[in-house]
């Protein structure tokens, strides 16, 4: 990126849109300086310009909720940023996972919150059990009794949710399903696989 052709407005300012990157859920919009701008590209994490108290802000420095970025893009007219990034926790700081909550149009289809942040935030949740092995955590004793416990406890996982399925039983197939994705980030966890090479496979295949 040459910055040297963004438009920054009056005030040296750059509107910069922060979508995740994995989910493409739009997080917040924040302004970047000239100064900013190059601290995000020096450190690889989201660094904006505080307008109410007129200096450099990075994102997650004290709350932990850092953004790293994964690219910059500007639009045609030079004069908007779009950041994706790797949020380490909550966009917002009502402790939101973004700042874009609230509704203002009154539609009787709601867009619901993109939910599929929980799945990277419960896999950073395994490895710490993991490294940790708190006493008394289920996940704990699955780790310690290792990846042919986890592998069967896969098994009767995926049995249940075929007999939800052969049962017609939505709920019971919701109920199941979340069963067996949390054991396969167990063993996804245990084998040191991110479940981002699992979504890049797929990716793949998609496309």
């Amino acid at each position: 990126m040459n910055i040297d052709e963004i438009q920054f407005d009056e005030q040296g300012l750059v509107p910069a849109i922060v979508q995740d990157a994995k989910s493409k859920a739009v997080l917040t919009l924040a302004y970047m300086n000239e100064e900013s701008l190059k601290k995000t590209l020096e450190i690889g994490e989201t660094v904006f310009y505080s307008r109410s108290r007129q200096e450099l802000w990075h994102k997650g420095e004290t709350s932990g909720n850092t953004q790293e970025v994964r690219s910059i893009h500007y639009d045609c007219d030079q004069d908007a940023l779009l950041v994706q990034v790797v949020p380490s926790g909550p966009a917002c700081h009502k402790g939101n996972y973004s700042c874009f909550s609230e509704e203002l149009t009154d539609s009787e289809t709601k867009l619901k919150e993109n939910r599929y942040h929980i799945l990277d935030e419960l896999q950073t949740v395994l490895a710490d059990r993991k490294a940790t092995l708190p006493e008394g955590s289920y996940t704990s004793t699955l780790f310690q009794e290792g990846v042919d416990r986890i592998a069967k406890k896969i098994g009767e996982e995926a049995g249940e949710v075929i007999i939800a399925a052969k049962n017609d039983d939505p709920e019971e197939i919701a109920l199941e399903s979340a069963d067996l994705l949390f054991h396969l980030l167990l063993i996804l966890t245990d084998r040191q696989v991110p479940l981002d090479d699992v979504l890049a496979v797929l990716e793949k295949r998609h496309s």
